[in-house]
């Protein structure tokens, strides 16, 4: 059996806003999750109190979870 080795950041949820400018000051792919569902993913543009803005679209802090893409 092969076991594929992740990152330790590997889908790990962004969490506060050193996390989320480090990301983007990085060019960090990231994924975005509302509730279970995968809802958008690429790099981030801009960050608001309370958007977060990835590819021109734009996505509420508090009803979505952010992760890194791996």
């Amino acid at each position: 059996m092969h076991h594929t080795r992740y990152s330790k950041r590997h889908m790990q949820p962004l969490t506060n806003d050193i996390q989320l400018h480090s990301a983007k000051m990085n060019k960090t792919p990231i994924v975005i999750f509302f509730g279970p569902e995968l809802v958008g993913s690429g790099v981030i543009e801009d960050i608001t109190e309370t958007h977060i803005t990835i590819k021109g679209e734009h996505y509420i802090r508090g009803a979505c979870m952010f992760r890194y893409a791996g």
